[in-house]
């Protein structure tokens, strides 16, 4: 496991997260982090993966927001998704970049990652972020509201 580097090939032509071909998971702790690394590994996963503490990816993957950050509407769910990571950094979770190499399978990452803690993962294709995992909801306030009821609250 490698440290967590952003560079231009994970952001969108507008500067915003989205490595395309990865899936960036979260957990509660560098432990379960670590845990899920060695789970994927044990689990024949070719791809790369990087560890990148809850200070990185505030520093890094949420600051690509910058002034995308704008109130205009928007085709695609980036800056909803980074502000998703954000709400979870805030609270010390951890993250795991997955690159996916041609045989590795969602299905058998989450597989791997979901035991060990994962409380959420999205997977970046070409035109969609998949959400591997569901999030529970929370009583916490939460800086976007995703989902099919967004529009009644």
């Amino acid at each position: 496991m490698k440290p967590f580097v952003l560079d231009s090939s994970m952001t969108n032509m507008g500067g915003i997260f989205y490595p395309t071909g990865q899936v960036f998971a979260l957990f509660p702790d560098e432990d379960c982090t670590r845990q899920a690394a060695l789970a994927l590994q044990a689990a024949s996963h070719q791809g790369d993966i990087a560890y990148a503490s809850p200070e990185v990816i505030l520093q890094e993957i949420v600051h690509t927001l910058g002034t995308a950050d704008a109130p205009l509407p928007s085709v695609g769910a980036e800056g909803d998704m980074v502000r998703r990571i954000a709400d979870l950094a805030g609270t010390g979770h951890h993250g795991l970049l997955i690159a996916m190499a041609d045989k590795d399978e969602a299905d058998s990452v989450v597989s791997a990652i979901a035991p060990e803690g994962a409380v959420t993962a999205f997977y970046y294709r070409t035109f969609i972020i998949e959400d591997l995992i569901s999030q529970p909801s929370s009583t916490g306030p939460q800086s976007v509201v995703v989902g099919t009821h967004a529009a009644e609250g």
